[in-house]
């Protein structure tokens, strides 16, 4: 997504129809991604963008609130035993740990600072205006249909959230040299500065009741964190498996006592209704829990390399790296299409509009998740191509 240039498919004029093709452009794929370019990497990235999409079509539902209108809810505060999905599904840390190492290994000592930072941002945000412009008749296509002011304001909202990440993931990465500067004075170690910050917020805004606006700082410090691992991993550190299994362990091991004896909650995204989301802002025990996804992501790194050999494999990974910022930034307007599509032409559907008080709701919903891929596929199709730019 924001590292070294992956192969497009379009090297080559396409040849042959079916499996003949696929083979060609599988082939054409792997002839040209350069053979120091570190697969693995990619892979993590495709997979922590895969968390992230499918997390949010799980724990997001929309449910009648009378007179036409939808809210928005989540099976997580309904059925607090769902909360594991979360663990398996929120990997924002994984995005921040393979940031840092891209933007690290992608800055060279001496290099101009602002042609570099523009070479960064323009992949990262060249798609952005794109989704904007569209919601704008969207919305007034929602409001002629009927809907009010505020479920338009909760589909919009649901809309702009990931860009949140973009601001936060794109002023790490302008921080860069500095925080590779900071690797360089403190090692591994510094990365205890932004958990110690983040600690302290914690316990100002829940054990001294300070303003809950002083958690806003913790969306820095606490995705610094596997930022700062990224760089010290691009610096040749964190490479080893004792390295890797003492950040799983130790990432664990905090999660788990925060949870159990500090009165954090159990879920890694926010749950509607609840006191404290340890995602908005990020908390400490999203920080051990990022950390322990971390340590995950160094030990499956050789599997993942291995996997990657595979040309039919890498070829899936390299082309979802292609248009990783599309699929993300337009993954919720799929979901909502559906939703609110199937909701204006025939009412209220099971597992797409009712309420998610028990797993049967879960069952009902996963065969949503197809048609809510088919819907990215088609928005894929018509936007992508604004995140490559006219060179590509």
């Amino acid at each position: 997504m924001l590292g070294t240039r992956t192969p497009s498919p379009h090297t080559a004029p396409a040849t042959g129809t079916g499996a003949a093709a696929r083979r060609g452009v599988v082939a054409r794929i792997n002839a040209a991604t350069p053979p120091n370019r570190d697969r693995a990497v990619d892979a993590l990235r495709a997979f922590a963008i895969l968390g992230v999409i499918l997390g949010h079509w799980l724990v997001t539902a929309f449910v009648p609130s009378g007179d036409g209108q939808l809210a928005v809810t989540s099976p997580l505060a309904s059925m607090p035993a769902f909360a594991p999905v979360s663990w398996v599904l929120q990997t924002l840390a994984v995005f921040f740990l393979v940031g840092g190492y891209t933007a690290a290994r992608g800055h060279r000592a001496g290099e101009a600072y602002l042609p570099w930072l523009k070479r960064r941002m323009a992949r990262l945000l060249r798609p952005v205006p794109v989704l904007l412009l569209a919601w704008i008749p969207a919305t007034a296509a929602l409001w002629w249909a009927g809907y009010e002011p505020g479920t338009l304001r909760s589909l919009v909202k649901l809309v702009l959230s990931p860009l949140w990440f973009l601001a936060v993931y794109g002023t790490l990465t302008a921080l860069t040299p500095l925080i590779t500067a900071a690797w360089r004075r403190l090692g591994v170690w510094g990365a205890a500065i932004p958990v110690a910050v983040t600690a302290a917020i914690d316990w100002a805004r829940f054990g001294v009741d300070c303003p809950a606006w002083l958690g806003g700082a913790t969306v820095i410090t606490g995705w610094l964190v596997p930022f700062y691992l990224g760089v010290a991993w691009a610096n040749g550190k964190l490479g080893s498996r004792r390295a890797a299994v003492g950040l799983l362990a130790g990432g664990a091991a905090a999660t788990a006592g925060l949870i159990m004896y500090a009165g954090y909650p159990a879920s890694m995204v926010g749950v509607p209704g609840a006191a404290i989301s340890n995602l908005n802002p990020p908390t400490l025990a999203a920080v051990a829990f990022g950390i322990a996804q971390a340590g995950l992501a160094l030990l499956l790194r050789r599997p993942l390399a291995r996997w990657m050999e595979r040309p039919r494999a890498w070829a899936g990974v390299a082309l979802a790296n292609l248009s990783a910022m599309t699929v993300f930034l337009w993954h919720q307007t799929a979901m909502m299409t559906i939703t609110v599509g199937a909701a204006l032409a025939v009412g209220t559907l099971p597992g797409l509009h009712s309420a998610p008080g028990t797993p049967a709701w879960v069952l009902a919903r996963l065969p949503w998740l197809l048609a809510f891929a088919a819907a990215l596929a088609g928005f894929w199709a018509l936007a992508h191509k604004f995140e490559r730019g006219r060179s590509s």
